[in-house]
């Protein structure tokens, strides 16, 4: 049977992973931190309206 070819970078992430088996786990709770998020109430929605700024029509004018 023939030997199935791993490129450089599939032995390297495969050899970190026995390496440090919490890397995942790290990466995932690193992922919740940013990206994950509670969805937003009414409340929250209509707090964020309010609080925005109206752009101005020409941002790059000293006005």
């Amino acid at each position: 049977m023939m030997a199935r070819y791993q490129s450089e970078f599939t032995t390297f992430l495969n050899e970190l992973k026995s390496e440090k088996p919490q890397l995942e786990a790290e990466q995932q709770a690193g992922r919740a931190l940013l990206w994950d998020q509670e969805p937003q109430t009414a409340e929250d929605l209509r707090r964020a309206k309010v609080a925005k700024l109206k752009q101005r029509s020409y941002v790059y004018s000293n006005d």
